[in-house]
């Protein structure tokens, strides 16, 4: 709409342009729920009603791979000998090869078929967002988490533990690079609260 009316203005379409007299409105970012470790390794040890949704999400908190990448993930594309692990991004459309730390390989489960599901049975449902919730709650975690922030966890561990911000946006399959700067900006705050939280010396 504003540029059709600018082309319109500079056109002598309308003598006078709207757009001039609105201001633009500020883009907000949501809020970015993720895990700390400790939160990651209470889930690892909590039961949770279905095991394929546990070990699938523990996966993304350690891959940052999509709800739908992880989904989609066929046996095929696992080369557990070289412990690497290729899949395409559903949005830079490029293949992205990935090395796997020995935790996710441990959720893998025992290898099937070339053309079978690495995680068989999982699906998005209503369902399966209650069982999310009630593990998160079996496990102390209060948070609203979904299952997308499997990513997120992993982008904000990724920069805690000092991996540069550009490896880490090729590791997500992010096309630009301020794309995960929003998760950087998680990080300064956290540094910022583990200073202003620390005990006084002096009293």
């Amino acid at each position: 709409m504003r540029a059709a009316l600018n082309k319109a203005f500079h056109e002598g379409i309308i003598r006078r342009n709207p757009v001039n007299e609105v201001k633009s409105i500020k883009i907000e970012q949501n809020p970015r729920n993720y895990l700390e470790e400790e939160e990651v390794t209470a889930l690892y040890r909590t039961e949770c009603r279905y095991d394929v949704l546990k070990r699938a999400f523990l996966f993304g908190c350690l891959t940052g791979m999509r709800w739908s990448d992880i989904q989609k993930l066929t046996w095929d594309r696992i080369a557990l000998k070289e412990q690497r692990a290729t899949f395409r991004h559903t949005k830079t459309k490029h293949l992205q090869y990935l090395d796997l730390p020995d935790d996710a390989i441990s959720l893998l489960g025992s290898q099937g078929e070339a053309h079978e599901r690495v995680f068989k049975g999982l699906r998005y449902s209503s369902y399966t967002n209650v069982a999310l919730t009630q593990w998160m709650l079996r496990a102390g975690i209060t948070k609203h988490i979904t299952f997308h922030c499997a990513r997120h966890t992993f982008a904000v561990r990724m920069l805690t533990n000092d991996i540069d911000i550009y490896t880490v946006s090729k590791l997500l399959g992010h096309s630009e690079l301020k794309t995960t700067q929003i998760y950087s900006d998680i990080v300064e705050r956290k540094r910022k609260e583990a200073m202003t939280t620390l005990p006084s010396l002096f009293q």
